[in-house]
């Protein structure tokens, strides 16, 4: 896969997604919750805050959403840091719309685009869409990955891993797809079912003096397969929540019936739960969560921590094994204005067997970061994360969990 034709796909994913914005639904109003929104427009003369304020509004990140447009879009460009990335920028584009005008009841649907650069020639386009439909009973969701980045590789499981001299570098290839209906069971649970769609490919190895034996990286992988979720979620709001709690599984059958090469399962699990602090707008959020995987899982399916949501500050190359079990815990302050900052805390393993687990291989990380209010409760996220002797700068969008 050259470059030109990981610009080529980019470009095809972001003009054939568009049209998901457009899907109608039908409901009754019955209020539930408030956003910021934009008055009309009358013939005032126009006022300055000041150049950054200026600025913000030209981008549209003004904090408020416009329901007169068919998707109100925030753009924003920042740098990033990270273990697998290096030093590069990101441009991250926020959309708001509402599906139906008159459903007062559905969060507003959100559509976000998250391209990067770095100097290492990582390139890549991550889209997430969330939409929301006929008063909230039901729930679309689907997101695209589409990577071409350098990556590493230390084995697997946390021995071999933990071995700085086991690294191997190598060019890291991915397209996935995942599409998800969910369907409203009652007032605070629902139940999905999807299709999920994983290629990678790995080429231009540099071994130096690792013994870790990587030759099945240079073998492609194709997972292709369904999955069902089913969860309790009575969070006050799915982007950014600020009260409630979220216990979900989401489980994945790989087959080669459906075009997969190999036949596996995921298990995912997790509990998030988060809790306003009385006399403030503060909210101590905090997760458990197990990927667990069972079969002939490929190597790109392993279970990992690290990157931007799993335990922030490793490089999500590095720490693989069938079995991952993470907690974090993050405190959200607010401050004046739209600002905030988060600092937090985790811990993670990984393991072949759940049985395998242990205390003597855990890994740490912690952080502090800033957020700032793009759309009504749409954070732009910054993240300094430390992990062992990694360290990790994250420009991204919406909280980590």
């Amino acid at each position: 896969m050259t470059r030109h034709l990981i610009s080529a796909r980019i470009l095809f994913a972001m003009l054939v997604f568009l049209p998901f914005q457009l899907i109608a639904a039908q409901a009754l109003p019955l209020p539930l919750y408030d956003v910021p929104k934009k008055e009309a427009s009358q013939d005032k003369a126009p006022t300055s805050d000041g150049w950054m304020e200026d600025f913000l509004q030209k981008i549209g990140a003004d904090g408020e959403f416009n329901p007169d447009k068919a998707i109100d879009i925030s753009v924003l460009p920042g740098p990033f840091y990270n273990p697998e990335m290096s030093l590069g920028v990101g441009v991250s584009a926020i959309g708001l719309y509402q599906v139906d005008p008159n459903d007062t009841v559905s969060e507003l649907s959100s559509l976000i685009i998250n391209g990067f650069a770095s100097v290492n020639g990582s390139v890549g386009v991550v889209i997430e869409n969330k939409t929301f439909l006929n008063e909230d009973r039901q729930r679309f969701y689907f997101n695209i990955q589409l990577t071409d980045a350098p990556d590493v590789y230390y084995g697997v499981g946390y021995t071999d891993n933990h071995v700085d001299d086991n690294k191997i570098d190598y060019n890291y290839q991915q397209f996935s797809a995942n599409p998800m209906w969910l369907q409203r069971l009652n007032d605070k649970s629902f139940a999905g079912i999807g299709f999920d769609f994983n290629y990678s490919s790995g080429g231009h190895f540099d071994s130096a003096d690792s013994s870790v034996d990587y030759s099945e990286l240079a073998e492609s992988s194709r997972s292709v397969g369904a999955n069902i979720l089913i969860n309790y979620d009575s969070r006050d709001y799915v982007l950014n929540p600020s009260d409630g709690r979220l216990l979900q599984m989401n489980s994945y059958l790989y087959r080669q019936f459906l075009g997969s090469k190999t036949d596996f399962e995921v298990y995912d699990l997790m509990y998030s739960e988060y809790m306003p602090i009385a006399g403030y707008s503060d909210v101590l959020a905090w997760q458990v969560r197990t990927r667990l995987t069972h079969g002939d899982v490929p190597w790109d399916q392993l279970s990992k921590v690290g990157g931007g949501n799993l335990l922030r500050g490793y490089n999500i190359g590095r720490y693989r094994d069938k079995q991952m079990l993470l907690a974090q815990v993050e405190y959200r302050m607010d401050l004046t204005g739209r600002h905030g900052m988060v600092f937090w805390s985790g811990i993670g393993m990984v393991a072949e067997q759940i049985g395998d687990f242990s205390s003597d291989e855990i890994l740490p990380s912690n952080g502090l970061g800033y957020r700032f209010e793009v759309k009504p409760r749409v954070n732009l996220r910054l993240d300094l994360a430390f992990a062992n002797s990694e360290t990790g700068f994250y420009f991204n969008v919406n909280e980590a969990f």
